[in-house]
């Protein structure tokens, strides 16, 4: 889950016939200007904003205002040819390039101080079918609301994305990218077919690369690279290309999943009070864990349920579960009903709220309040994550509890457990750049508040919730019978801090496990300058 905010609907016409933007390059390169594909909207200008300029602030920040970086310039582009050159001049210069698509980033990979380029990929946001290779083409600053509402539109097909619509699908997809329906399909990566990357040579040569899945590419490195690795890392994505793997055929429509018609929504929420025991909370997160180790295999039946515990600070007031599901799967009010009564076993909780409602899909997918961040004036936040391979010790959510009504923590405070698992676990480790394929949940801490004066207390405060909550194997979700690292889109620059990862695992390991040396020699390949890099991007093979 990342910054929930009202999603832009698609802008740009289809991009029917977008072979022509890198014709015959299926395996090889293109370099410099990559000509408009049919159907898409006429190029516009890069525009260079530096300071001074009185858009220049406006558009420094991404969505966490706690970074700000002072770049030399803001270059506005709108095509693959103006990234080139922009990177060109980057390279030329010497100077520092970092790029950013939706600006949901939860560090400040784009705001660093020695950024001096900053390249801003909003307006390449089209949306469409690309007929000569098959596939739906997307790019990077086009929004998930943006992305699935056109494909619904157009195709009635979808893709597992996540559930905050105003994400960019630029850095959502080059990490993995989960969502909703990621336990009925898999991860976005699961369908990704090809990326085009602007990448720079030893030489200092910029060019446009398509990379694509065939067994045979030459430059398949690049594109497995994508499909998990995070962004900025081995250049600047201009397009992804997305069909189902075992797609065959020429119709669009059933070249990516249906999208469902309508879902079944349901809320529950239980009273912060003197009933909500630690042996109520715990019972409650217990269930909610045991539950999801019974029902993640690929293809079981309750595969279709997606469901969030959020466990909010008390004085929030509430917990609250929310959960979604296919209307038209087999059973599907059954076993959301088997759900919530297994959840709710046991813990002598009675809800304040217990209501469901059956919406339209495209409605519930693009409603801005799915997630958090929705606040437009509390946008400074400090988020921590680990992937759980099963439910949580019973001291770890003794810890949870402890800190979930300490007199240090707000309302703004708390956790989720996310529902995973499912489909995800059908792909073999390897197979894509995403390591941790026998996740069945994914834990969140997040805090966010308001004014800077606020920041030393509220880091302070979720640094040691994280620290205690993963104290025996070092402040940090070292993979064992329980963890299993942490998600790249849910970057965190503590675990690379020794004063925060005691464990004596690298921060390389807990995100990418044994996938981090064939990510490392795909960096040497195709960024040996190391161009392109941040606080946690894969370092160059000593």
């Amino acid at each position: 889950m990342s910054g929930s905010e009202r999603a832009e609907m698609g802008r740009r016409g289809v991009l029917a016939g977008a072979g022509a933007v890198v014709a015959g390059a299926v395996t090889g390169a293109v370099t410099g200007a990559v000509p408009a594909a049919a159907g898409e909207a006429p190029e516009a200008a890069a525009v260079t904003i530096r300071p001074g300029d009185r858009r220049y602030d406006g558009l420094l920040r991404g969505d966490n205002f706690r970074f700000a970086g002072r770049p030399d310039e803001i270059r506005v582009v709108s095509s693959t040819g103006q990234v080139v050159a922009a990177v060109s001049d980057a390279v030329r210069s010497g100077r520092r390039v970092a790029v950013r698509s939706g600006g949901h980033c939860f560090e400040n990979f784009t705001a660093d101080p020695g950024v001096r380029m900053l390249l801003d990929l909003s307006p390449m946001d089209a949306v469409g079918f690309d007929a000569g290779r098959r596939a739906f083409a997307v790019q990077p600053g086009a929004t998930i609301g943006q992305v699935c509402t056109t494909l619904y539109q157009r195709w009635g097909v979808t893709i597992p994305a996540g559930g905050c619509p105003e994400v960019g699908a630029g850095g959502h997809f080059a990490g993995g990218g989960y969502g909703p329906l990621s336990r009925r399909y898999g991860s976005v990566v699961d369908h990704l077919h090809a990326v085009e990357v602007v990448v720079a040579g030893a030489d200092g040569r910029v060019r446009a690369v398509v990379a694509t899945r065939e067994p045979g590419d030459p430059n398949r490195d690049l594109w497995w690279a994508h499909t998990g690795g995070g962004g900025g890392n081995f250049g600047v994505v201009t397009r992804y290309w997305l069909r189902a793997p075992e797609a065959t055929g020429d119709d669009p429509s059933r070249l990516l999943p249906p999208s469902p018609a309508e879902m079944l929504a349901w809320q529950v929420v239980w009273r912060w009070d003197e009933r909500m025991t630690e042996r109520a909370f715990t019972t409650l997160s217990r269930n909610f864990g045991t539950w999801h180790e019974r029902n993640s295999a690929p293809g079981a039946p309750a595969a279709g349920l997606y469901a969030v515990l959020i466990a909010s600070h008390r004085k929030a007031g509430s917990l609250q579960l929310v959960v979604q599901m296919d209307a038209d799967l087999p059973d599907a009010k059954r076993l959301l009903a088997e759900f919530l009564a297994e959840v709710s076993a046991g813990t002598g909780l009675t809800p304040i709220v217990h209501d469901g409602i059956t919406m339209p899909w495209l409605h519930m997918t693009t409603w801005p309040g799915n997630g958090e961040g929705g606040d437009k004036v509390t946008r400074r936040s400090k988020l921590k994550a680990g992937y759980l391979r099963r439910s949580l010790t019973g001291a770890q959510l003794a810890t949870i509890y402890a800190k979930l009504t300490d007199s240090a923590g707000t309302e703004k405070d708390g956790m989720l457990l996310i529902g995973y698992g499912g489909q995800v676990k059908a792909v073999p480790p390897g197979a894509t750049a995403v390591a941790q394929r026998d996740a069945i949940m994914k834990a969140v801490y997040q805090t966010t508040w308001q004014s800077e004066t606020e920041d030393k207390a509220r880091l302070a405060w979720i640094r040691a919730f994280y620290h205690a909550v993963y104290a025996d194997t070092g402040g940090v979700p070292v993979p064992n019978e329980v963890s299993d690292g942490s998600y790249i889109n849910y970057p965190d620059v503590d675990l690379a801090d020794p004063e925060w990862n005691t464990s004596g695992v690298p921060w390389s390991t807990l995100y990418y496990k044994d996938d981090y040396p064939r990510l490392q020699q795909v960096k040497a390949r195709w960024d040996p300058r190391n161009v392109f890099h941040h606080a946690l991007s894969i370092e160059l093979p000593a």
